[in-house]
């Protein structure tokens, strides 16, 4: 329940569930940017969603508000990023992921207000387990003349 926070959200589809499930507020994207103290970014790369957070998003945010992407690189516009940590316009930021991995964004890893991790967002040990116990399964398949069950493709006969 986000440490007893207002939660607000955005998303494409409004989703009840989620609302009751967490006591998180519906609102509009502009509403999100210019009233959240935290905004942590849980989008795929998509065409839409490519530069998501810009130059125009960064300004209506809170001098106060940290943004968090741990979603995908190009999501958020590095070069605009930059220049409005610079400017003091948002907080800070923390970064899982970066627009062209691994180059950062000239500028982003000097500066005091942003905090770069090695894209573990996904290294909870839940996940981590689930991701060995599947390789294992894969494994085990395989070792028995069966089509692993996680398989990414399919080679043709």
């Amino acid at each position: 329940q986000g440490f007893a926070m207002k939660l607000l959200y955005n998303d494409v589809v409004r989703n009840a569930d989620f609302e009751k499930a967490t006591g998180a507020i519906y609102v509009d994207r502009e509403t999100l940017l210019k009233e959240a103290d935290f905004i942590s970014l849980h989008v795929p790369l998509l065409p839409e969603t490519r530069h998501l957070i810009g130059a125009h998003e960064l300004s209506m945010m809170k001098p106060t508000a940290i943004l968090i992407n741990t979603s995908r690189g190009p999501v958020v516009d590095e070069k605009a990023l930059v220049k409005a940590l610079r400017a003091k316009q948002i907080y800070g930021t923390g970064l899982d992921v970066f627009e062209e991995e691994p180059k950062l964004a000239p500028g982003l890893a000097e500066l005091d207000n942003v905090v770069i991790v090695p894209h573990i967002a996904s290294a909870s040990m839940e996940t981590r387990t689930k991701m060995g116990l599947m390789a294992a399964e894969n494994i085990l398949a395989v070792m028995d003349g069966k089509i692993p069950p996680h398989h990414v493709n399919m080679l043709e006969e």
